[in-house]
Parts: structure tokens; sequence; C-alpha cells
């Protein structure tokens, strides 16, 4: 693929603008998570019956470690942008995205809604960074250095925003 020839379809161009909307949201979730896990989700688990309890305290492992897969892999992006990493550098093994356990539909049905909603939500959120990861890397152009600068522009005017 050149620089000319657009992406296939289907596939998204990894932007600042997307890795900071994707971040945002990750961190939401895991805010949302820890509430949920240490407070409502400890006084719905001692309700369930005691096979259901067990898969629900499986759950929170789960939803945390998909976050913090999908964390780990946005802030290698974000080095990426700012020229911290060569992008070659980016498909390395170790920085690429890790892989989580996922939850079995069985278990997860008969959880509370509002750890199915997280259960869900968290799972949804990996899988669109499961897709980024796998297609962002596929037969790439090497970016330009006129694109890693407008990058870096765009995430610092973000960063500023948000000061």
């Amino acid at each position: 693929m050149s620089d000319h020839e657009p992406k296939a379809p289907g596939q998204v161009r990894i932007t600042p603008r997307l890795i900071e909307s994707l971040y945002t949201e990750a961190m939401v979730l895991a805010d949302e998570a820890r509430t949920y896990f240490d407070q409502e989700g400890r006084e719905e688990r001692g309700q369930l019956d005691p096979f259901v309890r067990v898969g629900f305290a499986c759950e929170p492992l789960k939803v945390t470690t998909r976050i913090m897969h999908i964390v780990a892999w946005l802030l290698t992006q974000r080095a990426v942008e700012s020229g911290e990493i060569a992008p070659h550098g980016a498909r390395r093994p170790e920085r690429r995205l890790g892989v989580a356990a996922e939850s079995d539909p069985a278990v997860v049905k008969q959880l509370p809604a509002a750890a199915r909603r997280l259960v869900a939500a968290s799972s949804d959120l990996y899988a669109r960074v499961k897709r980024l990861d796998e297609e962002g890397f596929a037969d790439d152009p090497v970016p330009s250095p006129a694109r890693a600068l407008m990058g870096r522009l765009e995430r610092d005017l973000i960063w500023n925003r948000g000061s």
C-alpha cells in the first residue's frame, strides 16, 4: 500500500484523536468497574448462588485485565505518535495488545445487570482495539515526518485543551 492509496474498507487510521477517545473510554470504564466491584458488586455477590458467586469473583479480574491491556496498547500508540517509539517498534510482540481471557457467556448471563454491562463494555472495547491492533499493522506505509509532526501537534492540542 502506498501513501496515496486509501486503506482497505473497514480499516481505520489510528490517529491521536482516536487514541485519546479510546483512552478516555477505557479510563472511564476502569473507574466504573472499580467502583462497582468494590462497592455495589460486593453486596450483590453475597446474594448469588454459590456457583454463580465463584464466576462473579473471576469477572473483576477479567474486566480489569482487558482494560489494562487496552491502556498499555494505547500508551504505546501515543509513544509512536510522539516519536518516542519508532512505528516498527510498536509491532514487537510485547507492545501489541495483550491476550485477555474471555468471559463465559453462561456465567455472565447469571450475573447482576450492572456486572453484565461492565463485562460486555470491556469485551466490546477490547474487541475494537484488537481490530485496530490487527488491522493497524497490515502493510502500513512508512509514516512521513510531516504526518508525524501533525500527529504530535494534534495530540498536544488535545492535551492542552484538557488542562
